[in-house]
């Protein structure tokens, strides 16, 4: 079983730090293509508040900017945690709950928050997808750091439902067809939209763990391991001309969040 205690702290990444990966999001002032009309809020400013309610940022992310004009208010992410909240496995199955922010300065993108989950055995981060976990949004027009607490309060109040939903795929066990059928339709939603197939031992290999911890077939290991080597592209496919292609690393976060809701839907489809 999985209960919420405090555990080991994280090392939070400095704004130099942050800046070196992802300058855009200290981007003072809005792009020149946006209305008058629009609101710039730095997410510096969100970095401030995050850190007065506890959360410090563990990861920092840009697109890469498709245009001179573009480069500075391209959509970034900041991954927080806080840590006084830990989600600790009495199998040493240790997870951090974590909030990701995105954002961009070029007026097209409010603040998103998405609720995800950082596993320490494999060092994997997931992106929690469930009706309970939606997307929140905040308009930059009208943000305040009272509003702010209220959102963050709301989501770290729903992390016994996370709790809840990691022991029901704990307390799954997976037979060899089912773990066979979940890497399969896993493995659709990285390549979805094309007639890309995989060989029987690629499905197979994409199931097999990386290290000894995850060698339990419960749905929570399996699909943590699945996951993982999906991300990685540690894994063939055919084309539709028959050439079999090795997989490649998600590097895009935006490709990242999206695949990884779509596989923790899918997955938690099959707990008990």
């Amino acid at each position: 079983m999985i209960n919420i205690e405090n555990l080991q702290s994280a090392k939070f990444m400095s704004k130099e730090e942050i800046s070196k990966v992802a300058p855009s999001v200290f981007t003072m002032n809005p792009s020149n293509e946006v209305s008058d009309k629009y609101t710039h809020i730095p997410t510096e400013e969100v970095i401030n508040d995050m850190e007065e309610l506890g959360w410090g940022v563990v990861d920092a992310k840009e697109v890469k900017a498709r245009t001179k004009s573009t480069k500075g208010f391209q959509k970034h992410l900041l991954v927080f945690r806080n840590n006084d909240i830990v989600i600790n496995g009495e199998d040493g199955d240790t997870v951090f709950p974590q909030i990701l922010l995105t954002n961009s300065h070029d007026g097209k993108n409010a603040f998103t928050f998405t609720a995800g989950l950082f596993r320490m055995i494999c060092e994997n981060g997931l992106v929690i997808a469930d009706t309970e976990f939606e997307d929140v949004k905040m308009r930059h027009m009208g943000y305040t750091f009272e509003d702010l607490q209220v959102l963050i309060k709301d989501m770290v109040e729903k992390l016994p439902l996370t709790v809840n939903a990691m022991n029901n795929m704990k307390n799954t066990q997976l037979e060899g067809d089912k773990i066979f059928d979940l890497a399969k339709e896993l493995l659709d939603i990285r390549i979805e939209g094309t007639q890309n197939t995989y060989p029987v031992e690629a499905i197979k290999e994409v199931a097999n763990s990386q290290r000894k911890e995850d060698n339990n077939d419960d749905l929570w290991t399996v699909f943590n391991r699945i996951q993982e080597n999906i991300i990685e592209g540690n894994f063939e496919y055919k084309t539709p001309s028959g050439k079999v292609r090795q997989a490649r690393i998600i590097k895009n976060f935006k490709q990242d969040m999206d695949v990884n809701k779509k596989m923790f839907s899918k997955a938690i489809e099959y707990a008990v």
